[in-house]
């Protein structure tokens, strides 16, 4: 079907409309042609699984979509989320090589000690904001230590993360144009300058910190290019704190709307995981994803010629009700939970562990600290915008300590 009425932005959505607007798509034209943007949408869980699984056909390199910028470049040239085989896999078994299991499960005590210096700063406050005080602080202190960045920069880091990704005036399959490169370009530059000074610096004299490694890292006598390890740290470091930030924020708000499913974590935290999962699910932090046709393809009954964009809906695939029994209804025991968010195959987040990890410490601590946690019905919540991601921006919260 063609039509560009159902891809019409609904101005600044709450999440409810949003997903009204992604039920209403998926239900009606689940592979839909937008003209006027020119690009597909795929709404339905089964279709996006199958793009997501076929990296050969539907490629992750938007660069000939793009127009050139100097900074810009520089930054992909390490980020192996828009790259294809064979160069995604030799990029990513380096970057794996440094990022390993074992460093992020050796993170577990620095993240539940850092957590319990945030909270500390809060003190016996009954209100705080969550994303300002622990939320935000904590996956940017936790990344930046990991990198061997200096914490004390944080105010940059997060200057560069909402600008790179504000995107409250694009439509929903836009990708960068010279307008918005130019626009991002400086920003970019003052980050790529950043972390190469660093990079430069491990070249000079040895670290263990991840930024070390990575330049020691070596594939079939392959080693990193400095350019290449900007990619992959500006990523970590940009979008691996935001994951967690919306990640955690969400989860408070899962549970104060839930609160029998609250009372079930505290009362057993050993469902924290499994909970976490269903709130991945149910409020995904990054609604989208976008992929190219190869080749023409069929889809849904459609035919989709080659070097076509498709714009998948992973919070629509989240939501659907053909592979989700009650798609609408948080549970917390939901198994199994074959949810998109991170995200699937070849390309699966790398960075998965180290923010499942992050949110479960959290709210075990959380959970412990405080016998109620709920959103103050009084006070201002900030959301971005669902339509490029779902998160808090601030989460005013009501605590009441345990008595333990």
């Amino acid at each position: 079907m063609s039509t560009t009425d159902v891809t019409t932005k609904p101005s600044q959505p709450t999440l409810d409309a949003f997903l009204t607007w992604l039920r209403n798509a998926r239900e009606s034209t689940p592979v839909l042609h937008d003209e006027k943007q020119r690009i597909w949408h795929l709404y339905r869980h089964a279709d996006i699984l199958r793009v997501l699984s076929d990296p050969a056909t539907y490629s992750s390199d938007m660069s000939k979509f793009i127009p050139p910028q100097a900074d810009f470049d520089l930054f992909s040239r390490g980020n192996f989320v828009r790259m294809d085989p064979p160069k995604h896999r030799k990029l990513r078994d380096l970057v794996s090589q440094a990022f390993t299991p074992r460093v992020v499960a050796g993170l577990a005590p620095r993240i539940a000690a850092v957590t319990g210096e945030l909270l500390a700063d809060v003190g016996d406050a009954e209100r705080f904001d969550l994303v300002g005080s622990v939320a935000h602080p904590l996956p940017v202190i936790v990344i930046a230590e990991l990198l061997g960045v200096p914490v004390a920069d944080r105010r940059a880091f997060m200057a560069w993360a909402d600008t790179l990704l504000s995107r409250e005036t694009q439509g929903p399959g836009q990708l960068p144009d010279q307008a918005m490169l130019d626009r991002l370009g400086p920003v970019l530059g003052e980050m790529n300058r950043y972390l190469l000074s660093h990079i430069k610096q491990r070249r000079e004299r040895i670290t263990d910190d991840l930024i070390g490694q990575l330049v020691r890292a070596e594939v079939d006598g392959h080693r990193l290019e400095d350019e290449e390890i900007v990619g992959f740290v500006g990523l970590l470091l940009i979008a691996g704190h935001i994951t967690t930030t919306a990640l955690l924020g969400n989860a408070i708000l899962s549970l104060d709307e839930h609160p029998a499913a609250a009372a079930e974590l505290r009362a057993d935290p050993a469902r924290i995981p499994a909970a976490i999962e269903e709130v991945l699910r149910y409020r995904p932090p990054f609604p989208r994803l976008v992929r190219r046709t190869t080749k023409e393809v069929e889809l849904g009954g459609q035919r989709i010629p080659a070097d076509q964009l498709i714009m998948l809906w992973i919070a629509s695939a989240n939501r659907d009700g053909a592979h989700f029994q009650d798609p609408d209804t948080f549970d917390i025991h939901r198994k199994p939970n074959q949810h998109l968010s991170f995200g699937h195959s070849i390309h699966f987040c790398l960075g998965a562990p180290l923010a499942r990890l992050e949110a479960k410490i959290a709210l075990e601590i959380l959970l412990d600290r405080y016998r109620a946690i709920a959103v103050a019905r009084d006070d201002r919540c900030e959301f971005h915008n669902p339509w490029n991601m779902i998160s808090v921006r601030r989460l005013p919260v009501d605590v009441q300590r345990s008595l333990r």
